[in-house]
C-alpha cells in the first residue's frame, strides 16, 4: 500500500448508515490506515475559492464522479432529485423546465414566465427562465447546492437557495476524454471533451454531450395512437482562455442546445379514487392518449458568457457579461387518454357532445372516466436574457476580505399558448399570447473579517430595484360545445419593488479540523405576474415574498482526514409566501400570497474512507413546512379525487391553512458506496447509490390520490479500467420503482411518473 492515498469521493449524500461510519473506521487504526485521507472540497459559494469547511452555509458539493454515476442512463437534470439533502426537482414538461425545491420551498407554476425561489447559476451566470435551467450537465467540474438565502451575492430569486454549476475550464495541459454508453430502449449517451494550450497565451476547450432514447411508452389504442418517450438531445460548449497581459485574463464561453422530443407522457387515470399511489395494474410503459400522435417538444438554446479578470495590485476587478436565448414549443395530450364521440345532432362540430363510452375513434374511451378531451401547447417564441456584473474583491489571504459590485439584468420573453380539438383531428381552437419584460438592478457587498485567530465574522448587503411588465391577449378560447369565439385583452399588469437582502454569520474554529457557525439571512423573491388567460379571464400578481432564515452548523474532519461530516439546523419564516394555484376544476394557473409560511429542519452529510478500497458517503434531511393563513383557499380537483381539507362554503375551495408546501417531502436521504481494487495492472471498480424521499402533496390542497408517494430508488455499476481505457455495466432505477413525479387534476386522475429501469454498458477513454 502506498504511504498516502487521497480520495476525491464527493458528498453524494442519507440515512442511518451514516451513523455507522465512524465506528467502522475506528476498527482500523494502523499507521497505513491513517495515511489515507480525503481530498479537501473547494467551493465558490462566496464568489472566491474556499474550503467548504470554512463557508458558513449549508452546502453539498458533487464532483464529476458523482455526476457521471447519476446521469449515466441519459437522464436530465432531475437526476439530482433526492441525491442531495433537502433537494427535490420535478417537472411536467419532460427534459425542459425543471422545478427545484430546497428545504421544501419551490414553485409548482408550469408557465414559461414562472419565477422560482431556487436559482440556477451556470459558470456564474444566473439562468432565470425555467427552460434555460434544464441545460444538460456535462464536462462539469462540480455542482454546489447552497441551501438557505443566497441573495447577498447571487440575487433576488434565491430565498430557498441556489445550484451552482462549474464547467471544466481550459487548462495549461492537454487533456481529453470520451465516454459512450448504450442501454435499454436504445438509450445512448455520448460525452466528450478536449482542451489544452494552443499558444503560451491561449487555451481552448470544446465539449459536448449527445443523448437519445427510442419511444418506449407503447400506445394501447388499436388505431390513432402513437408511442412516446423518445428524444434526441445535443448540447455543446466551446471555451477560450486568453492571458491578455500578465495581469489581465479573459474567458469566453459559447454554448448551445438542440432538443427534439422527451416531452412528458401524461397517463390518464393512473390513480384510483380513494387510494394513493398508482392504481392496480397500472403500466408506466403504456398510454392511451389519442392526441399523442400530435405531441412534440422542440427546444433550441444559445448563449455566450464573457469574463475578464484584471489584477490591480492586490485587488481583482471582474466583469461578467451573459447573453442567453431560448425558443421552445411543447404540445401534449394533457388528459392522457382517449375519448370516443357520438354526433347526436348530425350537424357537425357545433352540435357534438362527448360521451365517455360512445362510438368513434376506435370505439375506446379511457382508461377510466374522461369527461372531455384536453390537448394544449405552450411555446417561447422569442426570448433574450442579458446580464452584467462588475465587482471588485481583494486577496483571499487578507484578514479583511471584501467583495463589492454592481449587477444588471434584463429579460424579454414572448409566450404563446394553444388548445386543440383532439376529436376533430387536433385542430387549433384556442390561442393566447403574453409578452413580459423584466429589468433589475442591484448593488452588493460582502465583508469577512478574522476577529481573532479562531473567530471570523461576515456580513453582506444587497440593494435590488426591479420592475416587471406584462401584456396578455386571448384571440379565441376553446369552447367547442358552444362553437363561440371569445376574445379578451389586451390585459396588462406591472409590478415592482425595492428590497434589501442581507446576511450575517460567525464562524468559530474549535480546532484545525472543526468549525461551528451561526448565520442569519434575509432573502426575497421578486414580485411575479401570471398572465395565462387561455382558460381564464384575469391576470394575477403576487407581491415580493420575504424570507428570514436562522441557521447553525458544524463542519468537521475526523479520524486523521478519513471522515468529513457536516450538520446544520435551520428555521425560517416567509412573509407573503408566493404560491401558485394550478389546475383544479377551472384549469387555472393563478398566483396567491399566503400571509406567512414556516419551515424548520436539519441537514447532515458525511463522506468517509472505510478502508483503502471502500469509500462511503451519505446524507439525510428533515424539512417541516407549513402554510400559515387562516382564510386562504385554493381550488380543488375537477376530477373525482378525495380532498382531505375542509371546504369553504363561499368559494368552494379548500382551506389550506396548516398544509405543508407542495412537493415538500419531510424526509430525504441517500447513500453511496464506491469500491476499487487493483487487478492485473488495472483497477476493478464497483459502486451503488440509493436515495429516498417520503410522501409529499402535489398541490396546495391535500388529497388521497394526488400524493407523490415515498420511495427508494437506486443504481449500481461494475467495471474495469486500465491505462486510458475503461468499461463498465450499469443499471439505474435498479428495482424498477414506479414513482409519482407530478399530476394533472382538472380532468381526470392523470399522473406523471419517473423513468423506468435502464441498464447498459459504457466504454470510456481519457488522456
Amino acid at each position: 500500500m502506498k504511504a498516502t492515498r487521497t480520495w476525491k469521493y464527493g458528498m453524494a449524500s442519507c440515512c442511518a448508515l451514516a451513523l455507522l461510519a465512524p465506528s467502522a473506521i475506528a476498527q482500523e487504526t494502523t499507521p497505513e490506515a491513517v495515511a489515507l485521507r480525503l481530498d479537501p472540497v473547494t467551493v465558490t459559494a462566496t464568489k472566491r475559492e474556499e474550503d467548504i469547511k470554512d463557508v458558513p452555509v449549508s452546502i453539498t458539493s458533487l464532483d464529476a464522479g458523482d455526476l457521471g454515476a447519476f446521469s449515466q442512463a441519459g437522464e436530465d437534470i432531475q437526476f439530482l432529485t433526492a441525491r442531495v439533502p433537502s433537494l427535490i426537482i420535478e417537472t411536467s414538461f419532460g427534459r425542459i423546465f425543471p422545478r427545484p425545491y430546497i428545504r421544501g420551498l419551490g414553485n409548482t407554476d408550469f408557465d414559461f414566465n414562472a419565477s422560482q425561489p431556487v436559482s440556477f447559476i451556470y459558470d456564474e451566470i444566473v439562468y432565470e427562465n425555467p427552460v434555460l435551467k434544464g441545460f444538460p450537465v456535462f464536462d462539469t467540474e462540480r455542482v454546489e447546492v447552497l441551501r438557505g438565502p443566497q441573495g447577498t451575492l447571487f440575487g433576488r430569486n434565491t430565498p430557498a437557495g441556489a445550484l451552482k454549476f462549474e464547467s471544466v475550464k481550459p487548462g495549461d495541459e492537454l487533456d481529453a476524454y470520451l465516454r459512450a454508453s448504450y442501454g435499454t430502449f436504445g438509450t445512448t449517451n455520448v460525452e466528450g471533451a478536449v482542451g489544452g494550450p494552443v499558444s503560451d497565451k491561449v487555451s481552448l476547450r470544446v465539449s459536448g454531450v449527445f443523448q437519445r432514447r427510442d419511444d418506449y411508452i407503447e400506445s394501447g389504442l388499436a388505431t390513432g395512437g402513437a408511442d412516446a418517450g423518445g428524444y434526441e438531445d445535443f448540447a455543446w460548449r466551446a471555451q477560450a482562455k486568453v492571458d491578455v497581459t500578465e495581469n489581465l485574463t479573459w474567458l469566453g464561453n459559447l454554448h448551445g442546445r438542440t432538443l427534439d422530443g422527451g416531452q412528458v407522457s401524461f397517463q390518464a387515470n393512473a390513480f384510483q379514487a380513494g387510494q394513493s399511489g398508482p392504481r392496480p395494474g397500472f403500466d408506466r410503459e403504456k398510454n392511451f392518449a389519442d392526441g399523442q400522435i400530435n405531441s412534440e417538444l422542440e427546444t433550441d438554446a444559445l448563449g455566450f458568457t464573457s469574463r475578464a479578470d484584471w489584477d490591480l495590485s492586490g485587488v481583482t476587478l471582474t466583469y461578467l457579461f451573459g447573453y442567453e436565448t431560448v425558443e421552445t414549443f411543447s404540445r401534449g395530450d394533457v388528459d392522457g387518454g382517449s375519448i370516443a364521440r357520438t354526433n347526436v345532432t348530425g350537424s357537425g362540430v357545433p352540435g357534438d357532445f362527448f360521451f365517455p363510452f360512445g362510438a368513434g375513434n376506435d370505439g375506446f374511451s379511457g382508461p377510466g372516466f374522461i369527461p372531455f378531451a384536453a390537448e394544449s401547447a405552450d411555446g417561447i417564441d422569442d426570448h433574450q436574457q442579458i446580464t452584467h456584473e462588475l465587482r471588485l474583491s481583494n486577496g483571499e489571504d487578507a484578514a479583511l476580505r471584501w467583495t463589492a459590485g454592481l449587477y444588471a439584468f434584463d429579460e424579454e420573453i414572448d409566450i404563446s399558448s394553444y388548445s386543440y380539438d383532439t376529436l376533430a383531428g387536433g385542430v387549433e381552437n384556442g390561442s393566447a399570447f403574453q409578452t413580459q419584460e423584466t429589468e433589475s438592478f442591484a448593488v452588493f457587498g460582502s465583508v469577512a473579517y478574522d476577529l481573532t485567530d479562531k473567530l471570523t465574522g461576515q456580513v453582506g448587503l444587497r440593494y435590488t430595484d426591479e420592475t416587471k411588465d406584462l401584456v396578455a391577449n386571448r384571440f379565441e378560447t376553446p369552447t367547442p360545445f358552444l362553437g363561440s369565439v371569445d376574445r379578451l385583452g389586451p390585459l396588462s399588469a406591472s409590478v415592482g419593488d425595492e428590497q434589501l437582502s442581507w446576511d450575517g454569520s460567525l464562524t468559530y474554529a474549535v480546532d484545525a479540523d472543526t468549525n461551528v457557525y451561526g448565520r442569519i439571512a434575509r432573502g426575497f423573491r421578486a414580485p411575479s405576474i401570471q398572465g395565462r388567460i387561455l382558460f381564464g379571464d384575469v391576470v394575477t400578481t403576487a407581491d415580493s415574498e420575504i424570507l428570514d432564515s436562522y441557521e447553525a452548523g458544524v463542519k468537521t474532519t475526523m479520524l486523521d482526514g478519513r471522515l468529513d461530516a457536516n450538520v446544520a439546523v435551520y428555521a425560517y419564516t416567509v412573509e407573503d409566501l408566493q404560491l401558485t394555484a394550478i389546475g383544479g376544476a377551472g384549469n387555472f394557473n393563478q398566483l396567491l400570497n399566503a400571509e406567512e409560511g414556516k419551515g424548520y429542519g436539519f441537514e447532515a452529510d458525511v463522506r468517509a474512507l472505510l478502508s483503502e478500497n471502500l469509500a462511503f458517503s451519505a446524507g439525510l434531511s428533515y424539512n417541516n413546512t407549513e402554510i400559515d393563513d387562516a382564510g386562504l383557499t385554493a381550488g380543488v380537483c375537477g376530477s373525482p379525487c378525495t380532498v382531505r381539507d375542509p371546504i369553504d362554503l363561499v368559494t368552494g375551495g379548500a382551506l389550506i391553512d396548516g398544509n405543508p408546501f407542495p412537493q415538500a417531502p419531510e424526509w430525504i436521504g441517500n447513500f453511496a458506496l464506491d469500491y476499487t481494487r487493483d487487478w492485473r495492472g488495472g483497477e476493478i471498480f464497483a459502486s451503488s447509490d440509493w436515495s429516498y424521499r417520503s410522501d409529499s402533496n402535489i398541490f396546495l390542497y391535500e388529497s388521497t390520490e394526488f400524493t407523490a408517494e415515498g420511495r427508494w430508488e437506486g443504481g449500481a455499476a461494475i467495471g474495469y479500467r486500465k491505462g486510458p481505457w475503461s468499461g463498465k455495466a450499469f443499471v439505474r432505477n435498479l428495482t424498477d420503482e414506479i414513482g409519482t413525479v407530478s399530476a394533472i387534476d382538472f380532468n381526470n386522475l392523470t399522473g406523471i411518473f419517473n423513468q423506468p429501469r435502464i441498464y447498459g454498458i459504457e466504454l470510456g477513454w481519457a488522456l
